[in-house]
């Protein structure tokens, strides 16, 4: 009874802590006056970074204009100003036009100026966009350039951006082949080639320059420049921002990525590919020669979620182009399309490598059991996505419910001993030492393993981190509804706060809060045999007390930090909690018998010890060097 007590005047004085921090939140939420005093400097800041621009501008060299035919003084001036390269600015090409190639999955749209891809739009996905549909765009209204630096042998510095490339598309079997040229001749030319076939998001380019040994200086490498400002495509666009990263493959079998945040770089050397990763889709620009070095950028461009909504990250690479006698021979190709393991993994790249299904174990379980059995559930059966998630739970759960049997088994041997264990505590309680070595004697001669309990748990944390890395990054789960979740890869939003709470966000998704119910219950139910199977030993942390403390944390934790996260691992945590205290229910009261494993026990003291492992021996004899090296001290 005093028990219930406690657990009451506990639980009553949680949820007034709560409630305070909540109250204290909202009260320390800015006045109108910050607000505006915030606004005010950021558009400071914004003027001055549209000024330093527009100085720039005005040092910059002016951007090329097209000869109009036979117009001699016009052409001289252009090789004033172009050198070799005047004769592209002569040619038809040298306006503002564009040529669209496309297929069943993409479509891009390529530009005469600078010859590179101006609009890169993804025909199967549509963006979150509340009122209308709109596709993904990956490239669209200059969010993106392509450029090299060309050093000429007159000392020009030039920009491919800048000049006029000269178009050809042509039909090569089912292959759509668009060859773009910035000519300095009429077979003097540095070319762009893309192809595309059908029903595919993968994009042959080539990179090659032909004659132009004599117009470049081929000393040292060409800088090609690559960026992009990745537009925001998730309902969420902190969540989206998270996981947008600089990945990169490098020495030919390692990977890695940028860090997050504002102005981070990295310079690897010998990369293969270089991916501007969104949440759900990404941009890759790989290479069959490595680029020697390279220059890697990532900012952030989310500073407030309620102003900075267009864009997540601006994206950079610098790659140089090597020379081979006097040209440039690159041949590379382009991805755009969605970050999804399968479709990534099929173009036997390593392109999936960029998809974070974490190290070690971790990424074994995602790669092997996770990802084939939720891909065979949501495809194969063709179920809900939902109910797909929950079959999922199941059957992993099941799975593993012999560990969690011998987890509880373990729990109540221990629990049996206990009243011999506090009976040798009592005997010994002026020697701790002699205390836990009659303890350990007792556990050998019980035929109980004190650390059985341990392993099994351990066992379980791998599937469960696991989790936490697949949800998150299965693109099956995007824009996909269940329940009151419209979309599983993003919150479960059912009550819009008036105000914004740090960390919860100003939101209330629904799935956290029935998986910290879910994850109270668990831990209520079986806090008190794991108390009462392992007393607390001298000198160590009373276990107990931090059991108690983390049956309130650990709900807490899920229903504050989950508040933003996908629902479908929401979604998964709940119902794998709820299988959980199910299947300990049965354990508990159909197939664990305390009394059968107490006459075991008892009959099991009865006969000869077993021969303690290698480990206990070696446990007892540091335990009788500390215990004689204590004697000797007192004498």
């Amino acid at each position: 009874m005093e028990e219930k007590k406690l657990d009451l005047n506990s639980i009553i004085g949680f949820v007034l802590i709560f409630g305070i921090l909540i109250w204290i939140m909202y009260q320390n939420q800015p006045s109108e006056k910050e607000i505006a005093a915030e606004k005010a400097k950021k558009e400071l800041v914004a003027k001055q970074e549209a000024q330093a621009k527009a100085d720039k501008a005005k040092t910059a060299v002016a951007p090329v204009t097209a000869a109009t035919p036979g117009d001699t003084v016009q052409l001289a001036q252009l090789q004033k100003t172009l050198g070799g390269f005047a004769y592209s600015a002569t040619l038809p090409s040298a306006k503002e036009s564009f040529t669209t190639i496309e297929n069943e999955k993409i479509k891009l749209k390529i530009a005469n100026k600078g010859g590179y891809i101006v609009e890169a739009t993804l025909k199967e996905f549509e963006k979150f966009k509340k009122g209308s549909k709109q596709l993904v765009e990956l490239i669209k209204d200059n969010n993106s350039n392509l450029n090299i630096q060309l050093q000429t042998t007159d000392n020009r510095t030039l920009n491919s951006k800048d000049l006029y490339f000269e178009p050809t598309l042509e039909k090569i079997g089912q292959d759509q082949v668009l060859s773009m040229r910035l000519k300095a001749g009429a077979n003097e030319f540095l070319e762009y080639k893309y192809v595309l076939k059908p029903n595919d998001y993968l994009v042959g380019f080539d990179i090659r320059s032909q004659g132009l040994n004599k117009v470049l200086n081929s000393a040292k490498p060409l800088d090609l420049q690559w960026d992009l400002k990745t537009y925001r495509n998730e309902k969420s666009i902190a969540y989206e921002n998270r996981f947008s990263l600089v990945d990169y493959k490098y020495e030919e079998s390692k990977y890695s990525s940028v860090g997050a945040g504002q102005g981070k770089e990295e310079t690897p050397t010998k990369v293969s590919f270089v991916a501007f990763k969104q949440h759900f889709f990404t941009t890759i620009l790989a290479t069959e020669k490595p680029f020697e070095t390279s220059k890697l950028q990532s900012d952030n461009l989310v500073k407030d979620e309620k102003i900075d909504t267009v864009f997540t990250k601006q994206f950079r690479a610098n790659l140089p182009l090597a020379f081979s006698n006097g040209e440039v021979d690159y041949k590379m190709s382009l991805y755009f399309g969605p970050a999804d393991y399968k479709t990534l993994k099929a173009y036997d790249k390593n392109f999936e490598k960029i998809i974070p299904l974490g190290w070690g174990i971790f990424g074994w379980i995602n790669k092997w059991i996770f990802i084939p059995l939720f891909g065979f559930l949501s495809s194969t059966i063709g179920l809900s996505l939902g109910i797909a998630i929950i079959i999922f739970t199941i059957i992993i759960k099941l799975a593993m419910s012999p560990i969690t049997y011998k987890s509880f088994l373990s729990q109540a041997k221990m629990k049996v001993l206990r009243p011999d264990i506090a009976e040798l505590g009592e005997k010994f309680k002026k020697d701790p030492m002699k205390k836990q070595q009659e303890t350990m004697k007792l556990y050998n001669k019980a035929g109980v393993n004190p650390m059985a309990g341990c392993i099994p748990a351990l066992i379980q944390l791998p599937f469960m981190y696991a989790s936490f890395q697949f949800f998150p990054a299965a693109f099956e789960l995007r824009q996909k509804s269940f329940l009151w979740a419209d979309d599983l890869s993003s919150f479960d939003s059912i009550v819009k706060l008036p105000f914004s709470i740090p960390v919860y966000g100003d939101h209330i998704s629904l799935f956290p809060i029935l998986a910290a119910i879910a994850i109270f219950f668990y831990m209520k139910m079986t806090s008190g045999d794991q108390q009462m199977a392992a007393p607390q030993q001298e000198g160590m942390p009373d276990m107990a007390k931090m059991m108690k403390i983390m049956i309130y944390v650990s709900p807490l934790m899920m229903l504050v930090f989950f508040n933003n996260y996908g629902s479908g691992l929401a979604l998964y945590n709940f119902i794998s909690n709820l299988i959980t205290i199910g299947i300990m229910f049965v354990i508990k009261n159909y197939i664990v018998d305390s009394d059968k494993i107490h006459a075991q026990i008892q009959e099991n003291k009865l006969k000869e010890p077993k021969k303690p492992s290698k480990f206990q021996q070696r446990l007892n004899e540091v335990m009788e060097q500390q215990e004689a090296a204590k004697a000797n001290k007192k004498k």
